[in-house]
């Protein structure tokens, strides 16, 4: 297929307001992709490319646009843009910077104009046509004849979409039946909604609920296969050379093959949490090296997908616990408490707070693991109210901030639109380690000049925001924004399709329990 298709189907994406009009031209050009074809653009549709982050930033691509001009008439195919863009991807050494250059400037030297954009929009992330994920897995079903929820449950399996959209659309429902649960294949983990007390989480539950300490730690997903084990991150990235505590635990258990669902956590001498930075700093290195011994990890698990040949997502919470407690030693267990009774959740609760935790999450008791989902069967209670959010841009500092990216623009995730809705901004909260740490971030994730005071940037980076109350905003689109708000952490361990929706921000406004969303 040209490229030229693909640009005109995004133009026309972009146009329409319309979801059901959106999915329509999105599955008739998914139909008339050849079989290698597909993974590639199933990709592209997302706003993705295939071999992720490739080294080139927002200077260089704006250069490479200054230095050629649009090409009359389209040429270019997708097999050979994909091939251009895994060149660039695969190019290292001290020649990289030109080579990729010159490999840029080639392919948008032959794109026509509208090719153009869609490339730069791909290679900046910036590529805002409403075809977000949930948009296109139901462009995938209709492509590929079968229901919209085999889909989804397929891509829960495998992480992705474009891999899925490939099987379904060479094989239906057979090719998606090869995605199932297996060891040493991660899946998407499950997710909280939250609850505003522990009586409201009681209730919303049925009365009767599992409480857990909800950790100051990083989420990870551990798969063992025999002496094999294997440490997925949050987001489903490898992490297992940075972390051989949480290898060796596992090692320990009883059961041979496992996949379990839990959290890392540096802790304090006095086995409280340490912050949250501090643990991440153990997953952002390939290796534990001379940094495990200062600051170690212990792992504790609250979930067992899968235990000797045995897969247990359908199973209720309270059965895979009591697998969880037959298959780990105690020591590795996430504290837990079933009751009836607030009063007793509640000093739980206070319990998880005295501990340096954030919080407690309250489970129903005969729940399915939804792997992937924002499930009403799990609600978090924490003591403040926090958000996650997307960085849009940042102003820089003065006084003793000065030479700093301070003031944040902070967006929720608008599903409606593929974009992003503002709901303020922010200066409060941020160390000086954070101020630095942060402006070596946004700059290299800058779209537009870094001498402006504003700088915008590429929406990857989320960030946990505590704040007071929601109010009404004529200021913004959205029509609300935080009060009070200060920057709580980081969360490089999120997705930008992991924050939250402005869907949920609205349904604080008024007071309700957010929707359960995919």
């Amino acid at each position: 297929m040209q490229l030229a298709e693909i640009a005109e189907v995004s133009r026309a994406v972009t146009a329409t307001s319309g979801r059901l009009e959106k999915v329509a031209l999105l599955a008739a050009l998914l139909r008339r992709l050849a079989e290698e074809e597909r993974p590639v653009v199933a990709a592209w549709l997302s706003g993705d490319l295939p071999q992720g982050r490739i080294g080139l930033g927002y200077a260089a691509v704006r250069g490479a646009l200054a230095a050629t001009a649009a090409a009359a008439s389209p040429s270019l195919g997708v097999a050979e843009v994909d091939a251009t863009l895994a060149r660039i991807a695969a190019s290292r050494g001290p020649r990289s910077a030109g080579v990729r250059r010159g490999a840029l400037e080639g392919l948008l030297g032959r794109a026509t104009e509208q090719e153009r954009r869609l490339l730069s929009g791909l290679l900046l992330g910036e590529l805002r046509q409403g075809a977000l994920e949930g948009v296109l897995v139901d462009a995938v079903a209709r492509a590929a004849d079968v229901p919209t929820q085999e889909v989804r449950r397929a891509a829960m399996f495998a992480g992705s979409l474009p891999p899925v959209a490939a099987e379904a659309l060479a094989g239906g429902a057979a090719g998606l039946a090869r995605f199932r649960l297996r060891p040493m294949e991660p899946v998407q983990p499950m997710l909280a909604q939250s609850a505003a007390t522990v009586g409201e989480a009681l209730s919303e539950l049925g009365g009767e609920a599992a409480f857990e300490w909800k950790l100051d730690g990083a989420r990870i997903q551990v798969h063992r296969d025999g002496d094999a084990v294997r440490v997925y991150s949050r987001s489903l990235r490898d992490v297992t050379a940075a972390v051989p505590e949480v290898v060796a635990a596992v090692r320990g258990a009883a059961a041979r093959t496992a996949i379990l669902d839990g959290e890392a956590v540096a802790l304090a001498p006095d086995g409280t949490p340490e912050p949250f930075q501090v643990t991440m700093r153990r997953f952002g290195r390939l290796d534990a090296g001379e940094i495990a011994p200062g600051l170690p990890l212990t792992a504790f698990f609250f979930d067992l997908l899968h235990a000797d040949g045995a897969d247990l997502l359908a199973a209720g919470n309270a059965e895979r616990r009591t697998a969880l407690e037959r298959a780990l030693p105690g020591g590795h267990l996430v504290p837990r408490l079933v009751t009836r009774d607030a009063a007793a959740a509640a000093a739980f609760l206070d319990e998880a707070l005295a501990r340096g935790q954030e919080g407690v999450v309250a489970k129903a008791l005969g729940a399915p693991y939804q792997a992937g989902r924002r499930g009403a069967a799990w609600l978090k209670v924490k003591r403040a109210h926090t958000l996650d959010l997307v960085v849009l841009a940042a102003e820089w500092g003065s006084g003793r901030r000065r030479g700093w990216l301070s003031n944040l623009h902070l967006g929720a995730r608008d599903p409606a639109s593929g974009g992003w809705a503002m709901l303020g901004k922010t200066f409060k909260g941020m160390t000086d380690e954070m101020l630095r740490w942060q402006t070596g971030r946004l700059s290299a994730l800058a779209t537009s000049p870094l001498d402006a005071f504003e700088v915008r940037v590429r929406p990857e980076l989320v960030v946990e925001v505590a704040f007071d109350g929601i109010q009404a905003s004529t200021r913004y689109p959205s029509g609300l924004t935080l009060r009070f708000a200060r920057v709580k952490r980081y969360r490089e361990d999120k997705r930008p399709e992991e924050a939250d929706t402005i869907e949920t921000v609205s349904a604080l406004f008024a007071g309700r329990r957010p929707a359960c969303r995919a």
